[in-house]
């Protein structure tokens, strides 16, 4: 299954799994063409993975059924009789998510097009999503996150996949604010640390956008840690990565280096952006010589 340009969803979705942390609840979003239906089976061969690795190991018996389709408890919800999906479908799919698994861990419902999901599909969906059975898990799929009703939407952890455009204008943004952060960090003031930070919460930064924010700067770092080897730095990072090199020690880098990839991991399954982004600016600033913190 290719990753192509939203390479980063799935790296999360392999964190998650490892950690046995993938949410039972799934929105996946974005325009037509960027992968949902790949990413969803992705994440469903995940959840029934028997590998006792990395997950999913795309080689065992239930990796390979859900690539192919024929997993006995991953169902792909569609209907190309009917514009929307008759409530009864819907009932039957409610009452068969309480009967457990035929052969694996979960049984997982794929509606791959929320939009055959009106109010009525979604009002009754909301209790079996919000109380159902443990091993029952949903992923919804939509080229918009408004097509789900803010009371399922809740329940759900977006996943929101990207086009060609919107990769190249985001990773570029993003760049430009991991320097920013890689600036703060070679002034090693705890202050200025914070207040840039704070910056980006009150900018209202996005779940995607933060997960695109953190994997720069740690980019950014692991650049400066090859720089201190010796190596030299891709050109677009080379300045800054020059730069960190010189104002910080290989612990320093390393420590850094490790919690941007712990909270970047987490990021596509974290609502609170906010509380991340506060979390992270005490974890950075603990890096810091007790002298820095005292200017």
């Amino acid at each position: 299954m290719a990753e192509g340009l939203n390479d980063r969803i799935y790296e999360q979705v392999r964190a998650a799994a490892r950690r046995g942390a993938l949410h039972h609840a799934l929105l996946l979003t974005g325009p037509r063409g960027s992968g949902k239906g790949e990413l969803a089976r992705y994440i469903a061969a995940a959840m029934e993975c028997t590998a006792p690795g990395d997950k999913p190991c795309m080689a065992c018996a239930a990796c390979r059924k859900v690539a192919a389709g024929i997993h006995p408890d991953v169902t792909a919800v569609r209907d190309e009789g009917h514009k929307i999906l008759p409530v009864d479908t819907v009932r039957a799919l409610c009452a068969d998510a309480y009967i457990r698994p035929n052969e694996g861990a979960r049984k997982i419902y794929i509606f791959e097009d929320s939009a055959q999901l009106d109010g009525r599909c979604q009002d009754i969906l909301l209790k079996t999503v919000e109380e159902g059975p443990r091993y029952a898990a949903f992923l919804f799929l939509s080229e918009n996150a408004a097509a789900i009703l803010p009371t399922i939407r809740s329940r759900c952890v977006e996943l929101k996949l990207r086009g060609a455009a919107e990769t190249a204008a985001e990773d570029g943004a993003m760049l430009d604010r991991a320097l920013e952060l890689c600036d703060a960090l070679c002034q090693g003031r705890e202050d200025i640390l914070a207040s840039y930070l704070c910056a980006l919460e009150q900018g209202k930064l996005k779940r995607p956008e933060l997960s695109a924010f953190l994997s720069a700067s740690r980019e950014v770092c692991a650049a400066a840690l090859l720089r201190q080897y010796g190596r030299k730095a891709p050109g677009i990072y080379e300045e800054m990565a020059e730069r960190l090199a010189k104002n910080l020690t290989k612990a320093q880098l390393m420590g850094i280096i490790e919690i941007l990839q712990k909270d970047w991991e987490q990021s596509a399954f974290n609502v609170g952006v906010g509380h991340m982004l506060g979390a992270l600016a005490a974890e950075l600033a603990a890096l810091l010589p007790a002298k820095q913190k005292e200017k």
